[in-house]
């Protein structure tokens, strides 16, 4: 059974050769880059993977793109800031080394944040499909959070991804920025209309729902800052789809 790892990056150095390593039991290792102003890519040149720079539109069109390149149909999907522990390792060398009966497999993800390993906040159940017979699966389109289309049954792997999603308190601040843009842009496709509950009940909602509804202060001060910066995530959207629409008028 041949694998094909993707990794996609931009300005990931603190974390590609870490992920590299992640996935070294692969056939084909394949870095899409979105012109990374780092050194990543000097540093995943060091590990002889196949690098492809391609200008970054959306998430799913990016993946879509790296899958159509890949040597092999099993699709191992790797976001740069995750990491594959020794016991998962195991269990996926156990499932490679057999024929897979699903077209896909989920994993659970555990997250941490700011040195700390977050275990409410919305994050609890957080799961992914990053392994994948690319004959029958592929992303949705959407420019945000996408998502895999597939046609078969999809599995359920025990030990969890490890997830560093934010570098530090300024790079998850910048993602939001960049998930708010973009959905911004989707919602304005959709010809989306905006009043006071977009930009006042829902980001307070959302800190309520983080914080109290989903436990976050059992998180300790991580828990707070996560339903802070959530909440400025949804009113980021609303401002920027504002802005859009201003712009046309």
């Amino acid at each position: 059974m041949k694998i094909t790892a993707i990794i996609p990056t931009l300005n990931e150095a603190i974390h590609i050769e870490e992920a590299i390593n992640s996935v070294s039991f692969a056939d084909e290792i394949i870095i899409i880059d979105s012109f990374s102003t780092d050194n990543t890519i000097d540093l995943a040149q060091k590990h002889g993977v196949k690098i492809i720079q391609r200008p970054f539109d959306d998430y799913s069109s990016q993946k879509n793109f790296a899958i159509s390149q890949a040597k092999h149909n099993w699709i191992f999907m790797l976001d740069a800031d995750e990491k594959i522990s020794p016991k998962l390792k195991l269990e996926l060398k156990n499932l490679f080394s057999q024929n897979p009966d699903k077209v896909a497999y989920w994993f659970h993800r555990t997250d941490y944040f700011m040195g700390k390993k977050i275990r409410f906040s919305g994050w609890r159940n957080d799961k992914v499909i990053r392994f994948f017979n690319r004959n029958f699966c592929k992303y949705n389109g959407k420019l945000v959070h996408e998502e895999i289309l597939l046609i078969g049954q999809v599995g359920f792997l025990k030990e969890p991804l490890l997830h560093y999603p934010y570098k530090n308190f300024d790079h998850y601040v910048g993602k939001l920025n960049k998930y708010a843009g973009l959905q911004a842009k989707m919602l304005f496709d959709e010809g989306k209309h905006l009043n006071f509950f977009h930009f006042a009940v829902k980001p307070s909602y959302r800190f309520v729902n983080h914080y109290f509804l989903k436990f976050g202060f059992l998180d300790g001060y991580q828990g707070f800052v996560i339903a802070v910066l959530q909440s400025y995530g949804v009113f980021a959207r609303y401002i920027k789809l504002w802005l859009l629409k201003h712009h046309q008028d």
